[in-house]
């Protein structure tokens, strides 16, 4: 009796063995070793906005951070002009060597210019026969803020100058310019309305096409008709200002939509702003150069992961450990009292067969603002299946 109950549990020993040297391989989760939400420390500092009128500021990248004044809509001025060449590079996009195809001006086009020079629009001279690119035609509405040049590059792009309206407003839409409608190309209709919050997000826009960025940056530039023509941005230079656009000469004030390069913690950044409905240009100015002040002073750029930094871990239940970490440095700009959110996106891992160091496997999902990045993660050690051993012993896994 004793030898066959012996022999009975061998038996069980060895099925025991058996079934789990055959069970799967169990996956092993990763744990996210970083937190989830973390308030950039300091406190927001009061910035000195316009005693009137209203405005808004963000940073490239970052995106919007505050606003001032009042929400209601005012004409934009020739700040729509932005939207008008915005427009057109998606339609027509430039290379920055580029001047991109030529038109022939006609008697239309000289109508238009001769039609908006009575009225007291802004307007660079123009001629029949005369040949433009489209590089010159976006000087020409960006630089002197000619509203003629505006027209015929909307009725080039599109036919008509309806059917350009129609693809600004869509374009609004899509940037999520609520309180913004266009109701002409040039903005000297009071009917094209925004607001700072709408026109800085427009602005940002604009800034991330290089040609855009280039033309708004020039001081002067050289027509062929109209000859040298001056940069309405009077500040251009000052405070780091690189543009964008100015708009005035309606009864609700004067605009500025601008953009400044700065020096923050040994980094580069874009400041980005707007003010509506000031007394004059010069007032325009003047506030744009103290909210740039103010913003300098209070951003920074942090390290928020390093190249190498432990992200998250693998633990495997024979004894084996990997950290998962971040294949690149992440440097963002941050605003005080900002929340920064991290996710981990990695899978749970089923180690059958070796897994090199440096492997793949997964991100981390990083958003601040509008900054929003998946930073690749890789092991850190190889991770090695388990031994017959373990495959033979395991007990709950």
């Amino acid at each position: 009796m004793r030898v066959r109950a012996g022999v009975a549990l061998l038996l069980i020993v060895v099925v025991v063995a058996a079934v789990n040297y055959l069970r799967p391989i169990p996956a092993v989760a990763p744990v996210h070793l970083l937190r989830s939400g973390d308030v950039v420390p300091g406190v927001a500092p009061s910035l000195p906005w316009p005693s009137r009128g209203s405005a808004a500021v963000g940073v490239a990248g970052l995106g919007f951070i505050a606003s001032s004044g009042s929400a209601q809509p005012i004409p934009a001025a020739s700040v729509t002009k932005v939207m008008t060449a915005l427009v057109l590079l998606t339609d027509k996009p430039l290379g920055q060597n580029d001047d991109g195809p030529s038109i022939t001006l006609t008697d239309g086009d000289v109508q238009y210019y001769n039609t908006d020079l009575a009225g007291g629009q802004s307007v660079a001279k123009v001629a029949a026969g005369e040949t433009l690119t489209e590089r010159q035609l976006l000087q020409g509405m960006l630089i002197p803020s000619a509203n003629n040049y505006a027209e015929t590059a909307a009725r080039w792009d599109a036919g008509s100058l309806e059917a350009f309206v129609t693809k600004m407003n869509a374009r609004a839409t899509a940037l999520a310019m609520t309180q913004t409608k266009f109701a002409d190309v040039s903005g000297a209709l009071p009917a094209s309305t925004s607001t700072p919050t709408d026109l800085l997000a427009l602005g940002m826009a604009a800034m991330r096409d290089p040609v855009f960025a280039d033309i708004v940056a020039m001081p002067q530039v050289s027509l062929p008709v109209a000859g040298t023509v001056y940069n309405v941005d009077a500040v251009l230079g000052q405070s780091g200002i690189v543009g964008v656009k100015t708009g005035s000469g309606l009864n609700s004030g004067a605009n500025f939509l601008f953009a400044a390069k700065a020096t923050v913690d040994g980094h580069s950044i874009t400041i980005h702003g707007c003010v509506m409905g000031q007394p004059t240009l010069d007032a325009a100015f003047t506030e744009a150069k103290k909210l740039i002040a103010a913003m300098s002073g209070a951003l920074h750029v942090r390290r928020v992961i390093a190249r190498n930094q432990s992200v998250a871990t693998y633990t495997t239940p024979w004894g084996n450990v990997s950290d998962l970490v971040s294949s690149a440095d992440v440097d963002l700009v941050e605003w005080p009292g900002m929340v920064l959110r991290q996710r981990l996106d990695a899978k749970p891992l089923v180690v059958d067969r070796p897994v090199p160091e440096s492997t793949p496997e997964g991100s981390e999902h990083v958003v601040l603002g509008e900054y929003e990045l998946d930073v690749p993660l890789v092991t850190a050690d190889p991770l090695y299946p388990p031994g017959r051993l373990w495959r033979l012993t395991r007990i709950s896994f």
